[in-house]
């Protein structure tokens, strides 16, 4: 609170002060009084409007100093007035009680929109789980039968990995209260995405190629699987009709991080697409032009990853290939000690 500034707003309190003692002035000329008498009043006049200001202004220069010092502070500006005291002054009590209670209608207001959200994702939950069944019986009739038209499998499986997607998106805001990190196998991890989809990718003709996943890492296996499944859906999406579709799984190791990389030889993403691919319902050349693409695999993506302190990336080549790679960070903190070594 700067001192120039509080005397500024006051200004008109000043020259109503000198106004007044001009006014008294003539008054005592008026009535014969001498300069010393003039003199002494003069300055007892001015020497109490003056400790009147600097009151006033030390009074109230602490608590909106420290109002704004909390403001700047706290990353949640909400509980601004939680960390400010009640001042004693009037005008700053207006200004609390008024905080206050703004404030608390803010919260009751983020209290119900919070239990609506959590009512609405407790649906939606539930009707994914309800619709998985009858999808689940049809891919098992499709399967028990081989002579239903294979389109009629493959367009089921494409409504199960939307209802799937709609169950991560919902549960991916609070991720961090469903997931159980330990040492999961890429090889294993892998595994099951590829059992998932074998029919897809013979169907495909895709050829599969591994190497160096024998790696532990921590994360949790039920979202990794799905961060492997999206990625393999996707480039199984943009495949090039040029070349035989192939898929390279591989990873990279050392003593600080484990990267896994999953590599396309599709059709490429183009460089002015490439920064924005894990932006929400960012589609793309490729989302309009070869699949009809909703924007919200990679988004998950990213913040599954984020959530699980991963980092993912792209790099890609138009007509050529594409490359995404999860970084796995480690920490000797979470090792199991070696017996022996104790």
């Amino acid at each position: 609170m700067s001192f120039g500034k509080f005397l500024s707003d006051r200004l008109v309190s000043v020259i109503i002060t000198l106004v007044t003692w001009f006014i008294l002035w003539n008054f005592f000329t008026v009535f014969h009084l001498t300069s010393q008498q003039i003199l002494i009043i003069g300055i007892i006049y001015f020497l109490s409007a003056v400790i009147k200001i600097l009151w006033e202004f030390f009074r109230k220069r602490d608590f909106y100093n420290n109002m704004v010092s909390n403001c700047d502070s706290l990353e949640s500006k909400y509980l601004l007035s939680a960390m400010t005291e009640s001042p004693d002054f009037y005008e700053g009590r207006i200004i609390y009680e008024i905080l206050c209670t703004t404030n608390k209608s803010m919260c009751d207001s983020v209290a119900e929109y919070r239990r609506s959200s959590e009512e609405f994702q407790e649906y939606i939950e539930l009707w994914v789980h309800e619709i998985k069944l009858p999808v689940a019986s049809l891919l098992l009739m499709c399967h028990n039968n081989p002579d239903i038209d294979g389109k009629y499998n493959e367009q089921l499986r494409r409504i199960d990995d939307c209802i799937e997607n709609v169950m991560y998106y919902a549960r991916s805001e609070n991720v961090r209260k469903d997931y159980i990190i330990k040492e999961v196998s890429l090889k294993r991890a892998f595994a099951n995405i590829a059992i998932r989809n074998r029919e897809e990718l013979q169907q495909r003709n895709v050829t599969l190629k591994t190497e160096n996943l024998d790696i532990p890492v921590m994360t949790d296996s039920k979202w990794l699987e799905y961060i492997m499944g999206q990625i393999i859906g996707n480039s199984m999406k943009y495949f090039s009709p040029e070349r035989e579709p192939q898929i390279y799984v591989y990873a990279v190791d050392d003593s600080e991080k484990t990267v896994l990389h999953i590599r396309d030889n599709g059709i490429g993403i183009p460089a002015s697409d490439l920064p924005y691919i894990f932006e929400k319902s960012y589609t793309g050349i490729n989302g309009h032009t070869h699949s009809k693409s909703t924007g919200m695999g990679l988004y998950i993506i990213k913040n599954l990853c984020e959530s699980l302190g991963h980092e993912v990336k792209a790099v890609s080549e138009t007509d050529s290939f594409t490359d995404i790679s999860i970084t796995f960070g480690k920490n000797s903190f979470l090792k199991i000690p070696d017996i022996t070594e104790l």
